[in-house]
């Protein structure tokens, strides 16, 4: 492998979760998974408001897997658009969404699937209004599914 560039390498096929991965910590070679890689949560903590418009498809949410968000201001309505279920990156990817102790039954996020896509079957929204809930979504590549919720 030292003979070749990184780009001049063959593609892997898909992986399984035991394969050991480079990865350069500290200036030395180490190994881990793609289990390991996977499992790794990027927290992103979101102060919404009445009003707001989060657009999870934005690149600068590439790589959330944990959405906190905490609710400030004047009671209503905000909406997190989620990403496009169709873009490849997005395949099999799962987002989490708690709230914190700051919402209730008149603070609402509206989590809302793409034109055309679906939530759990839906082209509704799911709303989140109460402190602490918890939802999980994952994507196969042409919808979002709700796979654990907490209320």
């Amino acid at each position: 492998m030292a003979d070749k560039k990184i780009s001049a390498l063959n593609a892997a096929s898909a992986l399984q979760g035991t394969e050991l991965i480079p990865v350069v910590q500290n200036s030395e070679t180490k190994y881990t998974t793609y289990s390991h890689i996977i499992d790794y949560y990027h927290a992103t903590e979101l102060t919404v408001s009445s009003g707001d418009t989060v657009n999870l498809n934005d690149s600068s949410y590439d790589n959330t897997r944990l959405l906190k968000m905490d609710w400030s201001g004047a009671s209503g309505n905000m909406v997190i658009n989620l990403p496009d279920a169709t873009e490849s990156k997005n395949l099999s990817r799962v987002i989490r969404f708690v709230s914190c102790n700051t919402f209730e039954t008149n603070t609402r996020a509206r989590l809302t699937p793409a034109a055309g896509q679906t939530l759990d079957g839906s082209t509704n929204y799911y709303e989140i209004n109460v402190a602490y809930e918890g939802l999980a979504i994952w994507c196969d590549g042409a919808e979002w599914f709700i796979i654990q919720k907490k209320a």
